[in-house]
């Protein structure tokens, strides 16, 4: 079976203190949804393209359990906090 990615990156961040709120919101349904963190900011370096301010990559055990991640009411309480504070992308991808 496949895995499933949720990739976001980051633009603009106008908050941080949202996003530090966010963060603790979003990490517990991570959990609960059995996800596990591959990326959370970081150093990086802009090879080609954007210049991002952040991004993050969460890996579940599938593409079908990133979205029920995503979809939840959970994790839509915790996304609903950065609706004004941050420009960002945001993908659900089916990896392996």
């Amino acid at each position: 079976m496949s895995k499933g990615y949720i990739v976001c990156v980051y633009e603009s961040i106008k908050d941080n203190e949202a996003l530090k709120i966010y963060a603790t919101k979003a990490r517990a349904a991570v959990e609960k949804y059995d996800g596990k963190f591959l990326v959370r900011g970081g150093k990086n370096l802009v090879t080609e393209g954007k210049n991002f301010v952040r991004t993050a990559v969460i890996e579940f055990n599938s593409f079908e359990k990133a979205k029920e991640f995503f979809y939840s009411s959970e994790y839509q309480a915790a996304h609903e906090l950065l609706k004004h504070t941050v420009i960002r992308n945001h993908q659900i991808i089916e990896g392996s």
